[in-house]
């Protein structure tokens, strides 16, 4: 098992590889169910590690995530570094819950985070939304307890604590 000083590069690759995964181009039919695999990750992180990966990283990651999407320059920023103050001031109760209940509380995070580029969306130009738009932050939450083993799992090998 190697010894890591830092938890920044695996947190880095992880958050690189959620954002590979945000752009990745799905069929039309199953685009719509595609989570914001950055932000999963960055809650997982902000509950694992919190003193390591905080706001300033979720913004950063928010700004890069922006710049990938094409989206107004700051909104995911915005989202990202709220959601990250959220787990970060609730982490210690969020690491008592099963996963299950920790996936019910990603729903909602994830659901917050929608809301909110909604309403800057809105801000930007009038936008209608259908239920499908809701649809990611559901599966996000339904992949939630894999992708905390997975994370859980890259975390321990590298022995980050």
């Amino acid at each position: 098992m190697p010894q890591s000083s830092s938890a920044y590069p695996v947190v880095f690759v992880s958050l690189m590889l959620a954002m590979v995964m945000r752009i990745l181009p799905f069929p039309h039919e199953l685009s719509v169910y595609n989570p914001d695999w950055v932000l999963l990750c960055l809650i997982y992180w902000n509950m694992a590690i919190p003193e390591r990966v905080g706001v300033g990283t979720a913004w950063f990651a928010g700004l890069l995530a922006d710049v990938l999407t094409g989206r107004l320059m700051g909104q995911h920023a915005l989202i990202y570094s709220l959601t990250a103050y959220f787990c970060i001031r609730l982490h210690r109760r969020l690491r008592l819950y099963p996963l299950s209940q920790q996936a019910m509380t990603v729903l909602g995070l994830l659901l917050t985070g929608q809301v909110l580029m909604f309403w800057t969306q809105s801000v930007k130009a009038a936008a209608n939304v259908d239920a499908r738009y809701w649809l990611p932050s559901l599966f996000g939450a339904i992949l939630w307890p894999f992708l905390f083993v997975l994370l859980r799992r890259v975390r321990r090998y590298f022995n980050i604590f």
